[in-house]
C-alpha cells in the first residue's frame, strides 16, 4: 500500500471511540488455527479482518501502523479469570482486570460463576456483560452456574443463562457432592448442547486440605490434598459424561494420573476436553517452602512428576488449552498466617510470557503454544475467536517477541499483585491490543 503524506505510520490511541479502518504493515502474522505464518500486511475494517496481503482496491486506511519486527497474533482467550465484580470489589473490578488483560494481549475472558451474587440468573449474567461493555477493555463471558446458588442441590435455568450470554456452565471450584444431582445437571445441559466446566475435586478427600499431600506437607505440618481427590472426581465425571452424552471440560488438571484418564476417555470417544493453569507447568510443591502464600493455589501445586506429565499432555494435545486461573487478592489476603491465607495467583499478565517460555524450553513450537491460548481455548467455548482470518473479529495483539522485562508490582496493572513470579524475567511484550478493531491497549500511549 502506498503511503500519502498525511498517512504516515502511527499508533492509534486507546481513546478512539469509533472503530477505525486500519492497515498493519509488515508484521509476522501467525494464525494458529489455519497454520498461516508469514510477514504480510493486515487490513481491518468495521471491527473485522478485511484482508491479509494486498487490500481491496476500494479500501483506504484511516490509520497505518508500522509493525515491522513485531508478531501479529490473535487476541488471547482465557478460560478462567476471576474479575471479582460483583461482590468482591475490594480485590479487583471488571475495569481494573480487563485493563490488565488488554495490556497482556488478552481480548476474551471467561469468568467463573462464583461472584456475589452467583451467576445463576440471567440478570447477573447481563450485569457482568453490560459492565464489561461499558467500562472494560476486553470481552467478558460469564459462565453460568450449574446449580442454583452453587449449592449443588437444584439445577439452574440453563437455557435462560445461555440466552443471557453464558457460553458454558460451571460450578467454579466447588464440587457437586451428589452424583445424582450432577447426572441431572449434565443431562439437562446436554439437551441445550452446553459444555460443562468441571473442577475435578472429591469434596470428602479435599476438604480441609491446603497443599499437595506428600513430603512438603509433612515437612511443613500442613493438611494435604491427595492426588486421589482429583482422580476420584475425574473417574466419576467421565462415567457420568459417558452415561449422559454430555460435553464436559476439566478446568485445571493437576495430576499425572488424571492426564492418563483423560487420554483414555478421549480415545473411547467421550466428549471431554481439559485445560491446565499456566503456573502448574512451572511450579511444584517445592515452591511452597518456606510458607510462600503466593504459591498457595487450588488445586495445589503437586510433584515434579505431575508437572512433567502435564507438560507432556500439553505437547501431545491431550490437554488442549492453557489458562491463567487469575485470582487477584488484596495484600492482606496473602499476609495472614499460611493456613488462613487466600489461595490463588494474579495471573493475567503472566499468561502470555509463560506460554512463550514453553517455546523457549523446547516443549512446543510457537504456533502450537499460541494455539493453546487462542483458537483451542475459543473452540472449547464454542466461539469463533482466537484466529486471524478474513471476516472474523479483529481481536489482535502486536507483540515484541524478544523484548525482556521484569515482573514487578509497579509494572502490574491488575489490582492484585499476588504472584510467585514476581522478580522473574519475562519475554514478550505486547505493543498494541485490538478488540474488534478498536485499540484497548497501546504501549506507546501516555
Amino acid at each position: 500500500m502506498t503511503e500519502t503524506p498525511d498517512q504516515q505510520p502511527r499508533r492509534p490511541s486507546i481513546s478512539h471511540l469509533a472503530v477505525p479502518r486500519l492497515s498493519i504493515l509488515g508484521a509476522r502474522v501467525i494464525d494458529p488455527a489455519s497454520g498461516f505464518n508469514q510477514v504480510v500486511d493486515l487490513h481491518l475494517a468495521e471491527g473485522k479482518v478485511l484482508a491479509i496481503g494486498p487490500p481491496p482496491a476500494d479500501f483506504r486506511a484511516e490509520e497505518l501502523i508500522d509493525a515491522g519486527g513485531l508478531l501479529a497474533i490473535p487476541g488471547l482467550v482465557d478460560l478462567c479469570a476471576r474479575l471479582r465484580q460483583p461482590g468482591l470489589e475490594q480485590k479487583a473490578t471488571i475495569r481494573s482486570e480487563t485493563r490488565a488483560a488488554a495490556s497482556a494481549g488478552i481480548t476474551t475472558l471467561c469468568c467463573p460463576p462464583d461472584t456475589l451474587p452467583v451467576v445463576d440468573t440471567p440478570a447477573v449474567a447481563q450485569l457482568i456483560r453490560q459492565t464489561a461493555e461499558q467500562q472494560g477493555f476486553a470481552r467478558v463471558l460469564p459462565a453460568g452456574s450449574l446449580t442454583q446458588g452453587l449449592a449443588g442441590e437444584q439445577i439452574s435455568e440453563m437455557a435462560a443463562l445461555a440466552r443471557a450470554g453464558c457460553p458454558v456452565l460451571s460450578h467454579a471450584d466447588r464440587p457437586i457432592r451428589s452424583a445424582r444431582v450432577q447426572r441431572r445437571a449434565l443431562e439437562y445441559a446436554a439437551t441445550f448442547d452446553l459444555t460443562c466446566f468441571l473442577h475435578p475435586a472429591n469434596a470428602s478427600l479435599s476438604e480441609g486440605g491446603l497443599v499437595h499431600e506428600g513430603r512438603i506437607s509433612t515437612r511443613l505440618g500442613l493438611p494435604g490434598i491427595p492426588a486421589a481427590a482429583e482422580t476420584v472426581a475425574v473417574a466419576r465425571d467421565l462415567a457420568l459424561a459417558e452415561q449422559t452424552g454430555a460435553r464436559i471440560h476439566f478446568r485445571g488438571l493437576s495430576t499425572a494420573r488424571a492426564t492418563e484418564m483423560l487420554a483414555e476417555a478421549r480415545a473411547r470417544g467421550v466428549q471431554v476436553t481439559a485445560d491446565v493453569s499456566a503456573h502448574q507447568l512451572f511450579l511444584t510443591e517445592d515452591d511452597l517452602d518456606p510458607f510462600d502464600a503466593n504459591a498457595l493455589v487450588l488445586p495445589p501445586l503437586r510433584t515434579e512428576a505431575d508437572r512433567q506429565a502435564l507438560r507432556a499432555a500439553i505437547a501431545a494435545g491431550v490437554i488442549s488449552a492453557i489458562c491463567s486461573d487469575h485470582q487477584p487478592h488484596e495484600a492482606d489476603a496473602k499476609l495472614d498466617t499460611f493456613p488462613q491465607a487466600a489461595p490463588g495467583i494474579s495471573a493475567l499478565e503472566t499468561l502470555l510470557p509463560l506460554t512463550l517460555r514453553l517455546v523457549d524450553e523446547g516443549l512446543l513450537p510457537l504456533p502450537s503454544a499460541l494455539a493453546c491460548v487462542t483458537c483451542h481455548a475459543a473452540a472449547i467455548l464454542g466461539l469463533p475467536y482466537g484466529r486471524i482470518q478474513p471476516g472474523v473479529a479483529a481481536d489482535l495483539c502486536l507483540l515484541a517477541p524478544n523484548e525482556r522485562w521484569k515482573l514487578t508490582p509497579e509494572r502490574m496493572r491488575s489490582q492484585g499483585k499476588n504472584t510467585p513470579f514476581l522478580g522473574q524475567s519475562m519475554r514478550g511484550a505486547p505493543r498494541l491490543t485490538l478488540l474488534g478493531g478498536r485499540p484497548v491497549f497501546d504501549a506507546a500511549a501516555p
